[in-house]
């Protein structure tokens, strides 16, 4: 009985194989020795092939499984049973046994492996799930997996565990974490979801108030998910001004979800559809209808209203990747607010392929859709400002532009604006490879370059006047227009402007129109892509979306 104590750490086990084989055959010390040294390198065994993770992540069944999965093993009747083999071959006798070493260090140990490892450790022996209800063990897994900085003496206040955060909220849901774009038609949309605290929260991200473009962006809560009793999480539908209500959250397919609302009621308002349209509009837009004196702008604002309230019940979202940065980037790659006219501010991915600096829309308009891509500049085609005076005039910047545009149109078999620009197209990259012989070398990324006087010439339309007045350096490029409903989509040519590290800005030749872009500083954790070619996927994938 004293080998049998000391294998398991807790004392006699009613269920453990050494009794039933004493209660068979009577062995001498020798033999009993020999099978305590058997039993204790399976152990060991067991518990090293149990470092190991298994895949995360969930199937198509939903977050039950997952908590199931996990829950189970330190709740139910088996785990009482040590799990053991019957064979430890190929060790030398006087090897020690992991089961040996002092609960403290256990405790170290078993800290970092990944918590979906720790169940399947739990099996061994009774020591070892006794050990792994250590409250340090799953506060570390919390902290180093899902970041969580709550405050331990605040889980104790609403009596939530770590292990029961760990196991019923965070590693269930851990896969609706990170940046999303919701499936709102042409409009799109920014949804980042993140760990804050003892919940899980969906933050749907506003640009600014146009045309205030460096004004920091606006969140507002679409869902949480919380922990509800001892049990389950709970999700709840944030959308309206009622307060929280039941809410449904649904895994459609790897990489995409959605959410429902189960009581639609709370987003309605006593003064009917005019209370709730005013309301909208002074969270959109930061006014009143009678503020905006243009009619098209009108036209649009209670279009897009009208839209976007018929999805208040159901949502569905796709992943999104911040893009990767490369050493050769012009600058550091990623979200940024830029003013589009009559449409207000919209949220814009900048990212970097090779000779080619990309804008792809996130948010978008009746025109020109979320998911496509609004801005093409090609890197390898500089253009060289003439002097101050000359910039006020329209006439000499086009002749500029259009010099560069011409050649494009000379190296490349058909009209720029019928090139494929889409990622990948076999052909567009190697046609304008050569056009970087036209023009001057890129300056490395962080090089020194000296900065050249700016100013937007006269009969261009500003939304934001406020913009630089000297930039860095200027490149050839194209921007997407369209009719309404993304008619006739046409790539027109115009000049990049790349102010500093956080602005830049492009000039619409055709339209007559400047677009000042800022850089989005929030913080997006989760929304990191594994590869280049991985986020290239997901920028065809966003083209398909509203193609």
């Amino acid at each position: 009985m004293a080998a049998c104590a000391r294998l398991c750490g807790v004392g006699q086990s009613r269920r453990c194989r050494r009794r039933q084989r004493h209660s068979q055959q009577d062995q001498d010390s020798d033999s009993d020795m020999d099978e305590e040294e058997e039993e204790r390198i399976v152990c060991s065994t067991q518990a090293e092939a149990a470092a190991s993770p298994p895949d995360t992540r969930l199937s198509a069944s939903g977050p039950a499984a997952a908590v199931g999965d996990l829950g189970t093993v330190f709740t139910g009747a088996d785990a009482d049973r040590p799990r053991v083999g019957s064979s430890g071959s190929g060790r030398q006798p006087n090897s020690q046994s992991l089961v040996e070493l002092p609960p403290e260090l256990l405790v170290e140990i078993f800290g970092l492996l990944p918590g979906t490892a720790l169940p399947n450790l739990a099996l061994v022996c009774k020591k070892f799930r006794q050990i792994l209800n250590t409250e340090t063990i799953w506060r570390r897994r919390c902290m180093e997996e899902f970041g969580l900085k709550g405050d331990p003496c605040m889980m104790e206040q609403v009596g939530v565990s770590s292990w029961e955060l760990y196991t019923r909220l965070l590693h269930p849901y851990r896969h609706v974490l990170g940046l999303w774009q919701p499936d709102i038609g042409p409009y799109g949309g920014l949804l980042n979801v993140v760990v804050d605290g003892l919940f899980i929260i969906g933050w749907m991200y506003l640009p600014p108030h146009d045309p205030r473009v460096e004004d920091p962006m606006r969140r507002r809560p679409l869902f949480r998910i919380r922990m509800l009793g001892e049990d389950k999480a709970a999700v709840e539908c944030m959308y309206g001004h009622r307060g929280p209500h039941r809410g449904d959250i649904q895994t459609v397919k790897k990489d995409e979800f959605s959410t429902k609302c189960n009581q639609t009621d709370h987003h309605r308002m006593p003064g009917g559809r005019q209370e709730e349209f005013r309301t909208w509009l002074e969270e959109e837009w930061g006014r009143t209808l009678e503020d905006i004196f243009h009619e098209h702008m009108q036209e649009l604002i209670l279009m897009k209203f009208i839209y976007t309230s018929q999805y208040d019940n159901c949502l569905t979202y796709r992943r999104i990747y911040l893009p990767p940065r490369q050493p050769s980037d012009l600058l550091q790659p990623g979200l940024f607010k830029g003013t589009y006219g009559s449409h207000g501010l919209e949220i814009v991915m900048l990212s970097f392929h090779g000779p080619w600096a990309r804008g792809t829309k996130l948010t978008g308009d009746p025109n020109v859709p979320a998911g496509q891509l609004t801005l093409d500049v090609d890197l390898s085609r500089p253009v060289h400002l003439p002097d101050l005076e000359s910039q006020w005039s329209m006439d000499e910047l086009s002749r500029l532009v259009l010099a560069v545009h011409e050649q494009v149109l000379h190296d490349s078999p058909s009209d720029p604006s019928s090139l494929d620009v889409e990622l990948g197209a076999g052909g567009k990259e190697e046609q304008m490879s050569g056009a970087s012989a036209q023009g001057s070398e890129v300056p490395p990324a962080g090089a020194p370059q000296e900065r050249q006087n700016f100013v937007l010439p006269l009969g261009v339309m500003a939304r934001n006047e406020v913009y630089p007045r000297t930039c860095k350096i200027c490149f050839y490029g194209t921007g997407l227009i369209a009719g309404h409903g993304f008619t006739s989509p046409e790539r027109t040519p115009g000049l990049f402007v790349l102010f500093d590290d956080d602005r830049f800005g492009f000039i619409w030749l055709e339209l007559k129109s400047f677009s000042l872009y800022s850089r989005l500083t929030d913080s997006l954790p989760y929304a990191q892509a594994p590869s280049m070619e991985r986020f290239e996927d997901m920028l065809r994938s966003m083209q398909s979306w509203t193609s």
